[in-house]
């Protein structure tokens, strides 16, 4: 029987990614995990996103699935990335620090262009979702890496729609900020000493908080497609939200 939907997330091997692939909302579709490491449950192109080997075999399934797709529906859900160069400047190793840029801000605009470049010309929805952060709206001791990576995204998200419209290009292109979700990155991250990482102590009592992988999942997958205009999806800060109020004077900039 054809594919009527297909499904690339990145990083469905736990966490938030495993919760989307465990939420997909399209009956019987095929669904690809792009990770380091094979999924028992998942089909899994096997990548390390965080350098050009990795980014070809994204790009070659990308290619290969899409060379003579006649489904309904083709999307791409960038959510992988690398957590473990949280910390203030000097406090993290220099690898880690260079392996975190390359995959959490080359990565998702490399992944993003080779599923856009290789979905051109389909007659069928074709979707692309980057996850962002709240990170991107506010200077947060630590996360300069992290930070300055999701507002790449957002911008680059921002640009490629606008150069859809003007073309007049029906796919869809969004940028989301899940909020808080409860995944072992997000609990080692709550757990980092103050001396590394200063935010900790705003941010460790937070993780009660945070919502199960597969919640969070469930109202991505409702907030897309995105609605007409609408680049950047927020769905864990609330419109009138005042980000000095919830993070407190580490997180107000300059």
């Amino acid at each position: 029987m054809p594919v009527r939907s297909l499904v690339w997330i990145s990083g469905a091997t736990g966490g938030l990614g495993l919760g989307l692939a465990r939420t997909v909302p399209y009956a019987d579709a095929r669904i690809i995990n792009i990770s380091r490491r094979q999924h028992p449950d998942y089909e899994t192109v096997v990548a390390d996103i965080s350098g050009p080997a990795g980014w070809d075999a994204a790009r070659a399934s990308f290619r290969k699935e899409l060379a003579d797709f006649t489904g309904e529906r083709a999307i791409f859900v960038h959510n992988a990335y690398y957590t473990e160069s949280v910390g203030l400047l000097g406090t993290v190793d220099s690898a880690i620090y260079q392996t975190a840029v390359l995959a959490n801000a080359a990565a998702p605009l490399i992944l993003g262009e080779a599923f856009l470049t290789a979905s051109q010309g389909l007659s069928c929805e074709v979707g692309l979702a980057l996850m962002s952060s709240s990170a991107a709206t506010r200077v947060i001791d630590g996360l300069a890496n992290y930070a300055a990576a999701k507002i790449g995204v957002e911008m680059w998200c921002s640009n490629i729609r606008a150069e859809f419209a003007m073309r007049g290009d029906p796919r869809w292109v969004a940028a989301v900020r899940p909020g808080g979700v409860d995944t072992p990155g997000s609990r080692r991250n709550a757990a980092l000493p103050k001396e590394k990482w200063p935010f900790v102590e705003v941010r460790a009592p937070m993780q009660k908080d945070f919502l199960p992988p597969e919640q969070a999942a469930r109202k991505i997958w409702a907030a897309l497609p995105p609605a007409p205009g609408v680049t950047v999806i927020d769905i864990g800060t609330p419109p009138d939200a005042d980000p000095a109020a919830i993070f407190g004077k580490v997180a107000s900039g300059f």
